[in-house]
C-alpha cells in the first residue's frame, strides 16, 4: 500500500482512540465517585444498612434499636475450680468491723435479754432468707446481704437491721439499700436502721424490746 494511504488511515484513528480513552477514564471516575457517595451514605445510616441487608424493615429502627447478643458465659465445672482456687491465695478476714460488732454484740445481748430463743445472725444473704418465682427478681437481690437479722425459735427471718456507718451512703449505697428494702418488705421481714454516732443504746433497746416477741411462759 502506498505510504501516503497509509497516513491518511492512521490520521483519523488518532482522535478517536484519545476520544475513547477519556470516555473510558469518565466512566471510571464516575464508578469511583459513586463509590465513594454509597460508602458515606452507608455510614451515616449504619443500622439502616444492616437492617437492609437483613430483610428486616427498615423503618422499624427509627423506634427500636436491635441489641446485641452477648454470648453465654462458659461454665466452670469443678474441676477448673479446684484449680483456680489452688493457684490462688486466700486469708481471713472479720465478718464484721469493729463498729459492727459492737452494735452486734450489744444487739445480741438485748435480744437474749427479751427472749432467748431469738437469735442474732450477722451478714446474711438475702438470697438465703428470700424466694422467688421471678428468677430476674430473685438475681437482683441473691447477692445482697443484710448486716444484722433477727430470727425467731424456728429460725424465720423476722427483722433486718441495717448499720450505716459515716461511708456508707456513698456511690449506689442507697440505691442498693432501696432494693433491699423493697424486697424485704415484700416478704414480710421488717427494715430498720441503726445509724453510727446517732442511735444511741437506749433507742436500740427500745427497738429491740419492740420487736422481739415475747416468750411464750411470760405470755
Amino acid at each position: 500500500m502506498p505510504p501516503e494511504y497509509v497516513e491518511l488511515i492512521a490520521k483519523p484513528l488518532l482522535p478517536t482512540a484519545i476520544f475513547l480513552a477519556g470516555v473510558f477514564a469518565g466512566m471510571a471516575l464516575e464508578r469511583f465517585v459513586s463509590r465513594i457517595r454509597k460508602q458515606a451514605w452507608r455510614k451515616r445510616n449504619r443500622w439502616r444498612w444492616a437492617r437492609e441487608r437483613s430483610g428486616g424493615d427498615i423503618l422499624s429502627g427509627l423506634w427500636t434499636a436491635t441489641k446485641p447478643v452477648s454470648a453465654p458465659p462458659k461454665p466452670i465445672d469443678p474441676a477448673d475450680q479446684l484449680r483456680i482456687v489452688m493457684d490462688a491465695n486466700f486469708t481471713v478476714q472479720p465478718l464484721l468491723n469493729k463498729s459492727e460488732a459492737r452494735v452486734f454484740k450489744e444487739l445480741d445481748r438485748m435480744v437474749i435479754g427479751c427472749n432467748p430463743a431469738w437469735q442474732v445472725m450477722a451478714q446474711v444473704s438475702l438470697g438465703e432468707i428470700l424466694r422467688s418465682k421471678d428468677a430476674d427478681a430473685y438475681s437482683c437481690i441473691n447477692s445482697k446481704r443484710v448486716d444484722l437479722l433477727l430470727v425467731d425459735q424456728n429460725c424465720l427471718p423476722r427483722h433486718a437491721l441495717e448499720y450505716q456507718g459515716h461511708a456508707h451512703h456513698q456511690g449506689s449505697a442507697a440505691a442498693r439499700d432501696a432494693v433491699k428494702k423493697e424486697a424485704l418488705r415484700i416478704a414480710g421481714i421488717s427494715y430498720h436502721e441503726i445509724v453510727g454516732g446517732h442511735t444511741t443504746p437506749s433507742e436500740l433497746k427500745r427497738l429491740v424490746e419492740k420487736l422481739v416477741d415475747k416468750p411464750l411462759a411470760a405470755q
